[in-house]
């Protein structure tokens, strides 16, 4: 079974492969596959639960997704992505929301999506015994503010970019995630850190790369352009889904092998 400490150790060595997942039928085949890190991310508020961005997510809906996860994956590190305002905004109430996590619905860590705000709440989680992944870069939750454009193109931003990933180091972050900033920059903040990066949209010269499942299995109608689809399953969903509604209204399903008589039954009026 992945630990933290086996994610931490992995640093400049082994690249380490992180994956969302949602569900415990998604988990088991990313388990199965040797994925090392499962996520759970807000990002199901786009894929699975129909909102137009990650805002709306709840601690509940994360929770019960961890739950989820964390019940098919036999040997993956879970994480627990925390929603818009679960952290940050009261210290105890933040402490509860990503104790939970771990304690209720059995993730083995928690995300942040970090800033100077974070800083202490990572040490004082950490200090509880719940493991924290930072994030800095682009981060969603800050959408109505950032936008989702590519973060760190000035010599200011990406400054604080890597004075913030030595903060949350020093706090305790076991790892970071680093999204949509120049490979550059990646770079230099993989090499100034003892602690692993994981990149999405940020170049290969991190520790490792994460991608949200649906873009990875082409379930997604729309991908951002650092992603990749390995795989065409909404085209394989579409040929199904219509094959059964096909054979339904043309009489072939369900044929006679696909159900059973009992003789006792014949002319009961």
């Amino acid at each position: 079974m992945t630990t933290v400490r086996d994610v931490r150790e992995m640093a400049g060595s082994t690249p380490i492969t992180m994956l969302t997942a949602y569900d415990a039928t998604t988990a088991r085949v990313a388990n199965d596959a040797g994925i090392d890190v499962l996520l759970v991310g807000d990002s199901v508020g786009n894929t699975d639960l129909g909102y137009d961005s990650t805002l709306p997510v709840t601690v509940d809906e994360i929770a019960s997704r961890t739950g989820a996860v964390a019940r098919g994956a036999a040997d993956a590190l879970v994480v627990a992505d925390m929603p818009f305002l679960s952290f940050g905004v009261d210290d105890a109430e933040s402490v509860r929301n990503c104790g939970r996590m771990v304690k209720e619905a059995g993730a083995d860590a928690v995300k942040l999506e970090s800033g100077p705000h974070t800083v202490e709440l990572t040490e004082r989680l950490v200090e509880l015994g719940v493991p924290v992944m930072a994030h800095l870069g682009l981060t969603p939750q800050r959408m109505k503010e950032t936008g989702y454009g590519r973060q760190g193109t000035t010599r200011d931003d990406a400054h604080e970019i890597l004075d913030l990933a030595r903060r949350h180091e020093d706090a305790g972050a076991f790892a970071l995630v680093l999204e949509h900033v120049p490979a550059n920059l990646a770079a230099q903040v993989t090499d100034a850190l003892s602690i692993p990066t994981i990149g999405i949209g940020a170049g290969g010269d991190c520790d490792g790369q994460v991608l949200v499942v649906d873009d990875v299995l082409g379930l997604s109608e729309r991908s951002p352009p650092f992603s990749k689809q390995f795989g065409d399953l909404r085209g394989e969903m579409l040929d199904a889904v219509s094959g059964y509604r096909e054979a339904v209204e043309s009489g072939e399903f369900p044929a006679e092998e696909h159900g059973h008589t009992a003789d006792e039954l014949d002319e009961l009026y």
